[in-house]
């Protein structure tokens, strides 16, 4: 049982008690009445506005509600005192067997423990790093990558249905230039001396293999034709070939996406695009018409001619959008609303985009179209990920000469491992800037957020095999025990834990909803912190060691205690992508 969801239910059963005296009208509305952690812990276990946002309905001060509320839920045996604070809000602290009930019943829900039901089966797509199929994953695509999964895999353990979605832009003219880069290792393969790299094509030499592969396949068959006559096979050849790359190096992080949708799709062999502006425009949010200027100095490429616009502003947009180019092509924003419109169409009516900070103009536009080829029935979250500083010793780490411009996303976890990676990117929110030290992140210590946490759970296993020394019969996972098995632990730390374990429910769906995966791993830590604050107290004062050997029915208890950290920290390492692991060497 969710701790804060059992007594919303007590908080909206005092009420109907109010409202059976007379106290509150019978239709009065209680919606907006929450239970939550109070802000002071030492201020109780949890906290109701129920008096505050109850009060001007019952025509009377949120402070005498507040008192009628606390004499009602001051009638169970699960609570110790229940006091009114500030302008009326409700603190109550709860018995110890209540808290000893709470971790009898983590341990019996094992693995299930925190799973929660709020996403009701929704359909979720996550489509997330999206990046240009024309070279390999730099360390600016693994945060986006990192955070894409993590939130699909707290997602779904909250309930919702996740299809994970790459976008591959293979529809634009970085292909056309991958396609002549490949082209020029194609003719170096083949023992041309091809000089420098000119200025606009890919320089890698992650391309020095694709150039061998097209020999192979076409020999010198494609030498001294023309350009027309050999782009499409050698674009579709390069594409594929980097798409490959790009695998590998996801697979590098354990992420695998459900659906690699091509741009190109979008036009062959429906076009999807025509029929979405002709859905729009029969709808009459398409128009021929002019845009004022933008602010500012006028780019060089501005053109004051009269274009075909989408609404953007009806649906909450600055500004109108263009649609065609003046050349009579789609605009890429053009293709972006075809392709959620797809996704709309494909059952989908929660989307998130999981973007680079540079894509800070793309949020209202696309919010915009999404709303309008929906009729309203769809929304899109785009989540912007800022960029990641690398250092090494406090130093910045220069750049790949493979990749010819940046550091590669292998090159980072190749280096610090794939654990390690994906917890640091999800210690900052994901709009925050992250500074990633390749020394501090390998630290075995306290500062090292990753090695904490994996220590915590580690720790708790090596209790399990200690404690099988000592009492050889005890078999782990521990079977479920009722409360009375657990009074033995009355420790204010140990209580403290079992409190933090009891939150995790809340915290999940909480991060669900706010699709800020960041939330579990700072609570990952928290816990760690407190099992290991726990652990290192027993080293000062033997009373309170996990183990001890004349009284079995107390470590039965800690044991179970210990079993319930190692069963959240596990939830919560999973849910991130992180491996819990059961040893450190």
């Amino acid at each position: 049982m969710d701790v804060f969801s059992d007594f919303t239910g007590r908080v909206h059963r005092a009420v109907d008690t109010l409202r059976e005296d007379g106290t509150l009208p019978a239709d009065c509305d209680a919606s907006r009445v929450v239970v939550e952690p109070p802000r002071d812990r030492s201020h109780g276990d949890v906290a109701t506005n129920a008096a505050l946002v109850l009060a001007k309905q019952a025509r009377c001060k949120p402070r005498d509600l507040a008192d009628k509320l606390v004499a009602t839920l001051s009638t169970s045996d699960d609570v110790v005192s229940a006091e009114v604070a500030g302008p009326g809000f409700v603190n109550l602290s709860l018995s110890e067997a209540y808290w000893h009930r709470q971790l009898g019943g983590i341990v019996s829900a094992g693995a299930d423990f925190g799973r929660s039901a709020v996403g009701a089966g929704e359909a979720v797509n996550v489509e997330y790093v999206s990046a240009n199929p024309t070279g390999p994953l730099h360390v600016g695509h693994c945060r986006g990558a990192v955070f894409g999964d993590a939130l699909a895999g707290l997602l779904e353990f909250a309930g919702f249905v996740v299809t994970r979605e790459y976008y591959i832009n293979d529809a634009g003219a970085q292909v056309d230039v991958l396609a002549r880069s490949a082209f020029l290792r194609y003719r170096e393969a083949l023992g041309e001396a091809i000089g420098a790299i000119p200025e606009g094509l890919y320089p890698g030499d992650y391309l020095k293999p694709v150039g061998a592969a097209l020999a192979e396949q076409y020999g010198d068959s494609l030498l001294g034709r023309p350009e027309p006559e050999w782009l499409a096979d050698v674009r579709q050849f390069a594409i594929d070939a980097m798409m490959d790359l790009i695998r590998d190096d996801l697979e590098t992080l354990g992420i695998h996406h459900a659906l690699f949708y091509s741009e190109r799709s979008l036009q062959v062999p429906e076009d999807k695009i025509a029929g979405t502006v002709a859905d729009l425009r029969e709808r009459g949010l398409i128009y021929e018409g002019r845009l004022p200027p933008p602010k500012g100095q006028l780019p060089e490429d501005w053109e004051d001619r009269e274009q075909t616009l989408f609404r953007a502003t009806g649906f909450g947009d600055d500004v109108d959008r263009p649609l065609l180019k003046s050349d009579g092509s789609y605009t890429y924003f053009a293709s972006d609303i075809a392709y959620h419109r797809d996704k709309y169409l494909r059952g989908f009516k929660a989307m998130i985009d999981v973007l680079g900070a540079d894509h800070g103009g793309y949020v209202k536009r696309m919010q915009a179209a999404v709303k309008a080829v929906s009729n309203g029935e769809a929304a899109l979250d785009v989540k912007l990920c800022q960029l990641v500083k690398l250092f090494r010793g406090g130093e910045p780490v220069k750049m790949s000469k493979r990749a010819g411009e940046f550091v590669t996303l292998r090159d980072v976890v190749d280096e610090v491992g794939r654990d390690v990676v994906r917890f640091i990117m999800l210690t900052r929110k994901n709009d925050a800037p992250l500074d990633f030290d390749f020394e501090k992140v390998t630290e075995q210590s306290k500062d090292n957020p990753v090695f904490y946490v994996q220590y915590a759970h580690a720790r708790a296993h090596s209790v399990f095999r200690n404690a099988a020394e000592v009492y050889p019969d005890v078999r782990f996972p521990l079977q479920p025990v009722d409360a009375a098995a657990l009074a033995g632990l009355t420790d204010s730390a140990e209580l403290a834990i079992v409190k933090t374990l009891a939150e995790f429910p809340r915290m999940v769906e909480t991060a669900a909803i706010a699709h800020e995966p960041h939330r579990i791993a700072f609570y990952l830590y928290d816990l760690a912190s407190a099992f290991h604050g726990l652990w290192n107290r027993g080293k000062d004062l033997p009373q309170l060691r996990f183990i001890n050997s004349e009284d079995r029915v107390l470590t039965m208890a800690r044991l179970t205690l210990v079993q319930a950290v190692a069963v959240v920290l596990s939830s919560g390492l999973g849910m991130l992508g992180v491996e819990p692991l059961e040893e450190m060497r």
